[in-house]
């Protein structure tokens, strides 16, 4: 899980210059700040989970990448359940077999209806019949046909990172594990159940352990462009879309339009920039870029301001309840929530003019934010969307969003130097305080020299 090292490259100035026209990035050596060898992260140790039933003679061991014991068991992509069963059989036991059963399953309501299972691993441990498969165990007693003495199995349980599931009549495809997903605002829930079953027979009540676990996908970004790499590197402003066209999804430009102090007619240009690739990691940020031009420099004044530039991350959660139906038979259901919002302030890069605002910001990403996810009948989706501004006074014409872009959470660090938010705490959205929040801005805009 954990990030590989940046490369080693030699180092360049961190004064601004023109562009390198080689598209390689240059190599550079670790300034003096740098440790001369890799950081070596040592791996935390498993924590061990201990479920006990039947007076303790049933013990199941189960180890997990949670913090805490007292946490449910979690599990990363690519990580095995490993553990151990024990069983104390003493001169015998009538037990007539032991299952493991892994299910995963999103969940949309009480009844059984409102359930679709799409991971569901059954493993046999034991078996009175020596015919049925088995877990190899060094213990004596499990050879025969019955237990008996001190039973111990070790497990190492793999988990598939993709599952087939229906999409439409008569058609599958392969999807990702979700994330474990639970929240009380939304009716819609995925969880994952490990289960122990012991059977005894006719004669004898079975016994049985469940826990709910949960489940980490390992999403990773590509690597950003090779001059933003160079930025983060150096703790430099990030290059523009124009001098790093390969770093920027530059979406298309939109009008906003409305009526200022209710009678006068405005209208801006806005055109939004994204840093590509489109899949940014839950913790870190959506760096962006923004260009207002309009007519009246007084009435950017007004609208370019951190408080009134309305950038949101907006996730969606889409999913809907009959299983056995097919998704076109079907009506979805649908919750939409703004989860993010965007920090400004003027851009180290591109300069503004009477006419023209140049604006740099960042989209925080929470570290619980779950990871984009599509399963079918249960997906997760994200998009920056950018809404008319709201500033008192001001009127839009509509209040529909402007213009939106899809992009991809992910839940691992992308390759490379750590990408490092550059937002000014001045003009972090969370502390701003009106007047004196303008006043900065304004007087970063046209030039002028901030006093704090």
């Amino acid at each position: 899980m954990d990030a590989l090292a940046p490369p080693s490259y030699r180092r360049y100035s961190t004064q601004l210059g023109p562009a390198p026209v080689s598209n390689e990035l240059p190599p550079y050596t670790r300034s003096r700040r740098s440790l001369a060898q890799p950081v070596q992260v040592a791996r935390r140790e498993p924590t061990e989970h201990v479920y006990k039933i039947n007076d303790g003679k049933v013990v199941l061991k189960i180890n997990s990448s949670a913090k805490s014991s007292k946490a449910l068991p979690t599990f990363f992509e690519k990580e095995n359940i490993t553990g151990q069963l024990e069983i104390a059989a003493g001169k015998g036991d009538s037990i007539q077999s032991i299952v493991i059963m892994i299910t995963g399953r999103v969940l949309t309501g009480s009844s059984s209806d409102d359930c679709f299972v799409f991971l569901n691993h059954v493993l046999p441990v034991w078996s009175k019949s020596q015919d049925a498969s088995r877990i190899p165990s060094d213990s004596e007693g499990t050879m025969g046909t019955k237990l008996h003495g001190d039973c111990i199995w070790p497990l190492s349980i793999a988990l598939p990172r993709t599952v087939e599931v229906p999409t439409g009549s008569s058609e599958t495809r392969f999807c990702r594990l979700p994330e474990t997903f639970l929240e009380r605002q939304t009716q819609v829930s995925v969880q994952y159940d490990f289960t122990l079953h012991i059977s005894r027979g006719k004669l004898r009540a079975d016994s049985q352990i469940k826990t709910a676990f949960g489940y980490v996908p390992s999403i990773r970004p590509g690597p950003p462009s090779l001059l933003r790499q160079l930025a983060y590197q150096q703790g430099c402003p990030l290059p523009n879309p124009e001098t790093d066209p390969e770093g920027w999804k530059v979406l298309r430009s939109v009008t906003c339009r409305g009526v200022m102090s209710k009678s006068r007619r405005v209208e801006t240009r806005c055109t939004l920039a994204i840093a590509q690739p489109l899949s940014f990691t839950r913790g870190t940020v959506i760096p962006c870029c923004l260009t207002v031009e309009g007519t009246d420099a007084a009435v950017l004044d007004s609208l370019c301001r951190p408080s009134t530039i309305v950038a949101t991350l907006r996730r969606r959660v889409r999913f809907y309840n009959k299983s056995t139906y097919a998704r076109t038979d079907v009506a979805w259901n649908e919750t939409l929530e703004d989860v993010g919002n965007a920090s400004w302030w003027p851009s180290r890069t591109m300069q503004s003019n009477t006419y023209t605002r140049q604006l740099e910001g960042e989209i925080q990403l929470p570290k619980d934010l779950r990871p984009s996810s599509d399963m079918g009948h249960f997906s997760i989706s994200y998009s920056v969307a950018l809404s008319p501004f709201v500033v008192p006074g001001f009127q839009p014409d509509s209040d529909v969003t402007l213009v939106s872009e899809p992009v991809e959470i992910a839940t691992m660090r992308a390759r490379g130097p750590r990408a490092t938010p550059f937002a000014p705490p001045s003009y972090d959205n969370c502390a701003v305080d009106g007047r004196h929040e303008d006043i900065r801005f304004q007087a970063s805009v046209h030039g002028q020299i901030m006093v704090a």
